[in-house]
């Protein structure tokens, strides 16, 4: 399916790798040319050369930029001050309990989830409405609207997001410009890959033999039982991004595999 993106700009924070990446390669695939983003240069590049080989009728360009700096943030504005589709993936997590964060830690992850994503929007926002046409999708988690407690500080911040893609929306009434979250599950990023592996040492099994074990036995409440694909969110998110999706607004967008036992 055409998806009508031919020859758009999409600026996909955190997408040298997992979720973001993928997304960077689906709409690739549908003409869109990538601002790849990251905060190593050496990574972002291989990632844009990679692109150039696969999508050479497309033009990804280099966007390292570590988002949650403000300096480097209006440097990024100056090189790219029109886009027509942002996605707002880049994002931190980490299991941790409760009593051992401290305010430092809560103040870090509204900066880098929260702070830094609407910083991009404050100022890509105004230029799409004037265009008159804009994607702007927020990568939160089933976390923000499930929080299971094993990382309070994350699920804080992916509800933030719902709340700020709402009132985001309620700017764009009457234009082509939407603003919408997508709510992945447990997803097989190469850093999950890396953690379950650690976790089955000299095991010689194949891996979807070991995942589906540990999906079994730690995501019971997982309908799919089996982690999701990258390249599922991709297809999504460039879905949401297509001239098809116009009626989404604000929308709270859940790709969980069932996780959620809700009804809405």
């Amino acid at each position: 399916m055409d998806m009508g993106l031919n020859s758009k700009t999409a600026l996909v924070t955190g997408s040298t790798k997992g979720i973001g990446k993928a997304i960077a390669i689906e709409l690739a695939k549908e003409g869109v040319n990538v601002l790849i983003n990251g905060r190593n240069y050496d990574e972002v590049e291989r990632t844009v050369n990679e692109m150039k080989s696969d999508f050479p009728t497309t033009s990804p360009q280099n966007a390292t930029c570590d988002i949650v700096d403000i300096q480097q943030r209006e440097a990024l504005f100056l090189k790219y001050p029109h886009i027509d589709i942002l996605v707002n993936n880049m994002g931190i997590y980490e299991v941790m309990q409760y009593e051992d964060i401290d305010d430092e830690v809560w103040e870090k992850y509204f900066r880098t989830n929260v702070l830094a994503a609407n910083g991009l929007c404050r100022f890509y926002l105004p230029k799409m409405l004037e265009n008159n046409f804009g994607r702007m999708i927020f990568i939160a988690s089933e976390e923000a609207i499930m929080p299971s407690g094993l990382m309070p500080q994350y699920g804080m911040t992916k509800s933030m997001l719902l709340s700020l893609s709402r009132s985001l929306s309620k700017l764009t009434i009457g234009t082509e410009v939407t603003v919408n979250t997508i709510m992945p599950g447990p997803t097989l990023s190469e850093n999950v890959y890396q953690i379950i592996e650690g976790m089955y040492p000299n095991d010689d099994r194949p891996f979807l033999e070991i995942e589906k074990e540990f999906v079994t036995t730690n995501l019971p409440q997982s309908e799919i039982q089996r982690f999701i694909k990258p390249i599922e969110i991709g297809r999504l998110a460039t879905f949401m991004c297509s001239p098809y999706a116009s009626a989404f607004r604000g929308s709270p967008i859940r790709m969980d595999g069932g996780m959620v036992p809700a009804i809405f």
